[in-house]
């Protein structure tokens, strides 16, 4: 299970380095728009997500039109060990660099199981099958964030944000700790799973 895995990360990051900051740039606007265009995003008072880096889908242009449109946006900080933090997106200027390339707010801690607090979950990955079964970096950052949310009354909507032809027919490689997701959001489009 983790050679598969780790095969099919290998084949989607080469994809990734393939894309140019022109091609990113555009991208990142369009889906701007298609998550905007959720009716759960639409009807969230809480977001939380996630600073893009390198080639992974743009999430800048969604953080400031959440925020512009009042939506308390939690944003990620990486713990020792690999679980997440959460705290209040303020502005671009209030975003610190952290390990690993990352972007990060630099506001107070609000606590890991802050997230639950979020209606809305948008998170990274490389590849999700139409059952909702998401592959990541292999970190377990999110799938602790995933089975948190999980455990939550209601639980968020989750959707992972992807690049176009990243949400595969083919099953994803899963293990028993991974928890699905909801929908995928691409540039083209919004993919309902499940």
């Amino acid at each position: 299970m983790r050679e598969a895995k780790r095969a099919l990360r290998e084949r989607i990051l080469t994809r990734r380095r393939e894309l140019d900051a022109t091609a990113l740039a555009a991208a990142a606007g369009r889906l701007r728009d298609v998550v905007l265009g959720l009716p759960e995003v639409a009807a969230a008072s809480t977001v939380a997500l996630y600073v893009s880096v390198g080639r992974e889908p743009g999430t800048g242009p969604l953080v400031e039109a959440l925020s512009d449109d009042g939506v308390d946006v939690l944003l990620p900080v990486l713990l020792p060990g690999g679980d997440l933090d959460w705290a209040r997106y303020t502005g671009p200027r209030g975003l610190v660099p952290a390990a690993r390339g990352l972007l990060e707010p630099d506001g107070e801690r609000l606590g890991p199981d802050a997230v639950t607090a979020a209606a809305v979950l948008l998170v990274p990955g490389l590849a999700v099958d139409r059952r909702g079964h998401r592959l990541g970096r292999g970190g377990g950052s999110y799938d602790r964030v995933l089975a948190r949310q999980l455990a939550s009354s209601p639980p968020a909507f989750t959707c992972v944000l992807l690049h176009d032809g990243e949400v595969l027919d083919m099953p994803v490689p899963r293990e028993p700790h991974d928890v699905p997701v909801d929908a995928a959001a691409t540039p083209g489009g919004a993919h309902r799973l499940r």
